[in-house]
C-alpha cells in the first residue's frame, strides 16, 4: 500500500498537462459543434486515439499502473474541463473495461478489454456498459433482462431491453449485466459479454438529452441473444458457487456485479465533475475581470467576489475528496462509502458551480454564445447517472450506520 500524498509525482504533472493541453487544443474548439450535431464526435476520439489518450495502455496504466490511484482522476479533471460530451465519449468506454476487469478472468480481461478501447485501420473499437433498464434504473435489483443457459450448446440465451447505455448500440463489446436467478434478486445477476455482430442484438431509441450532448446515449435491445458460455464474466463455475451459497445461506457475501463496478468508478466520475466545475469557475473569474459596470470591473462588488470565492472553495473540497477516494479505492481500502462521498460532492458542486457562472454572466450566461449555459446542462446528469444523488446518500448512510436504510 502506497502512503497517501497530496504532492503530484514527475509523471502524473507530465500526464497532467499532456491530457490538458489535449483539452484545451482539441476539445474545446470542437465542443460547441458536437453539442449542436448531438453525434459521437468520431473525429476528436480518432484524436485521441493517434496521440494514445484513447488506448487499452493508458486505462490499464492508469487504472493499475499507478498505486496513488490519481493518474486516471487527474486526466479525467483535465478532459472534462476541456468538455464533457466529448470527454465522456472519450472514455465512455471505461465503464465496460472496469466491468470485464472486475468480474471477469484474467484472460476474458485480457481478451476483451483492448476491444473496449480499439483504434485500428482507421475504425474505432467501443465499449458499453449495460444495466439500468425502462422500469429499473437505481433499483439493480429488480433488472428484467433473463439470462438462461443451454447446457447442450454451451450457449447463454439474453432477453430484454436496456436503458440509458452510453455508447448503447454502436459498441463493439457490450457488457449486459443480466438476471439468472430471479428469486435472487441482485444476488441471482451476472455479466456476460455481447460481441459485434451478434445475431438478435440491436439499438433502440437514442435519447435526446439535455447534455453531455456528443456522448452516444441509447437503449439496446436482446431478442434471443446466444453467447457462448466462454462470454459469462467469471465464468459459469464461480457463478453456480455463488448462486448455491446465496440459496443455502440467503447471502453469498460477494457484491452485486453492477454495485461493484460503480463503487470502483464513483471517483472517476466525481473527477469528471470537478473538471466541468473547474471550468465553469474559471470562466466566471474571467468574465468577472473583464466585464465593467458603474465605473468598475464587477469582480470589485461584494456580491460578486464571494460568489467566486466561495465557488473556488467548494471545487478545491470536492477535489480533496475524490483524490481521497481514489487512492481508497486503489489501495482496496474504502471504509465509509468514500467513493459515493467523492461522487455526491462532486456532482453537486458541478451543478451549483455552474448555475452560479451563469448568473455573474448575467443575460449572456444564459445564451449559447458563453460555454457557461453549455456546462449548466452537462453538469446535471453527475446527480443522475452512476447512481442518483439519493443512492449515494443511502449508500454513505448504510456505512456509517451499520443498519439497512430503507
Amino acid at each position: 500500500m502506497t502512503d497517501f500524498s497530496l504532492a503530484l509525482n514527475e509523471d502524473q504533472l507530465t500526464i497532467q498537462k499532456w491530457v490538458h493541453d489535449f483539452a484545451e487544443t482539441v476539445v474545446r474548439p470542437a465542443a460547441n459543434e458536437w453539442d449542436e450535431r448531438e453525434e459521437f464526435p468520431y473525429p476528436v476520439v480518432e484524436e485521441a486515439a493517434k496521440i494514445g489518450l484513447y488506448s487499452f495502455d493508458f486505462f490499464a496504466n492508469a487504472m493499475l499502473g499507478d498505486p496513488s490511484g490519481l493518474t486516471l482522476v487527474l486526466a479525467l479533471e483535465e478532459l472534462f474541463w476541456g468538455d464533457a460530451g466529448i470527454g465522456l465519449s472519450i472514455f465512455g468506454s471505461g465503464l465496460a473495461a472496469a466491468g470485464i476487469s472486475g468480474q471477469g478472468t484474467p484472460e476474458q480481461t485480457m481478451e476483451w478489454v483492448p476491444q473496449c478501447f480499439s483504434y485500428e485501420n482507421g475504425k474505432l473499437g467501443l465499449g458499453a456498459y449495460c444495466v439500468s433498464e425502462p422500469d429499473a434504473g437505481s433499483d439493480v435489483s429488480s433488472l428484467r433482462t433473463r439470462a438462461v443457459y443451454d447446457e447442450a450448446k454451451d450457449e447463454w440465451v439474453l432477453d430484454g431491453t436496456k436503458a440509458w447505455i452510453t455508447n448503447g448500440g454502436i459498441a463493439d463489446v457490450h457488457v449486459v449485466v443480466a438476471t439468472v436467478d430471479p428469486t435472487l434478486k441482485s444476488r441471482g445477476q451476472a455479466s456476460f459479454i455481447v460481441g459485434p455482430n451478434t445475431p438478435g442484438f440491436s439499438q433502440g431509441q437514442k435519447y435526446k438529452k439535455h447534455g453531455i450532448r456528443a456522448s452516444h446515449t441509447s437503449e439496446v435491445v436482446l431478442d434471443g441473444v446466444r453467447v457462448p458460455g466462454s462470454h459469462l464474466l467469471g465464468g459459469k463455475e464461480k457463478l453456480d458457487a455463488k448462486l448455491a451459497r446465496a440459496r443455502e445461506a440467503g447471502k453469498t457475501g460477494d457484491r452485486q456485479p453492477a454495485m461493484a463496478t460503480f463503487e470502483a468508478t464513483r471517483p472517476a466520475v466525481a473527477a469528471m465533475a470537478v473538471g466541468i466545475a473547474r471550468a465553469a469557475y474559471e470562466e466566471a473569474l474571467r468574465y468577472a475581470q473583464e466585464r465593467h459596470a458603474f465605473g468598475k470591473a464587477i469582480i470589485q462588488n461584494q456580491a460578486i467576489a464571494f460568489m467566486l470565492a466561495d465557488m473556488a472553495t467548494e471545487i478545491d473540497a470536492a477535489r480533496l475528496l475524490v483524490h481521497r477516494a481514489a487512492w481508497l479505492s486503489r489501495n482496496g481500502v474504502y471504509k465509509n462509502a468514500e467513493g459515493s462521498m467523492s461522487k455526491l460532492k462532486a456532482g453537486r458542486t458541478a451543478v451549483w458551480v455552474t448555475e452560479r457562472a451563469i448568473q455573474i454572466h448575467g443575460g449572456y450566461g444564459y445564451t449559447r454564445e458563453y460555454p457557461v449555459e453549455r456546462m449548466h446542462r452537462d453538469a446535471k446528469i453527475f446527480d443522475i447517472f452512476e447512481g442518483t444523488e439519493q443512492i449515494q446518500q443511502l449508500v454513505i448512510s448504510r456505512a456509517i450506520s451499520g443498519l439497512r436504510i430503507e
